[in-house]
């Protein structure tokens, strides 16, 4: 069995149908930052109000990925390193994760009701055997030994393999 080296990220997107009390959180105060820090980039003569229409006038808009992206930054901590909606085929309820990167799908000054994000939360690195009945084989331990713990993941919509390294 060839044995790599992966991280797996998954990625949640976060909009105004959003059921689960931490997303209501992390879409009311994104949505706050991005009305917010998009007057930066907007022009007053010719004001856009989507996040499409700003990125397409100003490139420099891009920063607002980023800048918004803070303003999750304190709900995404009080998650200690591990997203509880992902669950291994054992019904263990967590997704370890030590980065995430906010993205703005789109947003609208004046519509919260068009505001969505996506979070992708990226694992540590794992070691990976492979895909045994739709299922990715990996274990926390990344050390060359002849012993593994391993957990088994669902392949699912969201989660995928984002970087892979060859032993």
């Amino acid at each position: 069995m060839e044995i790599s080296k992966i991280r797996l990220a998954y990625r949640v997107i976060i909009d105004s149908s959003s059921t689960i009390l931490w997303d209501k959180y992390v879409f009311e105060d994104t949505f706050k930052e991005y009305k917010m820090q998009s007057q930066q980039f907007n022009s007053t003569e010719n004001p856009k109000n989507t996040f499409r229409q700003l990125l397409s006038e100003n490139e420099k808009a891009s920063q607002l990925h980023f800048l918004v992206g803070i303003a999750a930054d304190g709900y995404v901590q009080q998650l200690k390193g591990n997203f509880h909606r992902v669950s291994d085929v054992l019904g263990n309820q967590y997704f370890p994760f030590i980065n995430y990167k906010l993205d703005i799908i789109n947003s609208d000054i004046t519509d919260p009701l068009k505001h969505k994000i996506g979070i992708t939360f990226y694992s540590p690195l794992l070691t990976y055997f492979g895909i045994i009945d739709g299922n990715y084989v990996v274990s926390k331990n990344t050390d060359n030994t002849n012993e593994y713990e391993v957990i088994m993941f669902p392949t699912r919509q969201n989660l995928s393999i984002c970087f892979i390294q060859k032993e």
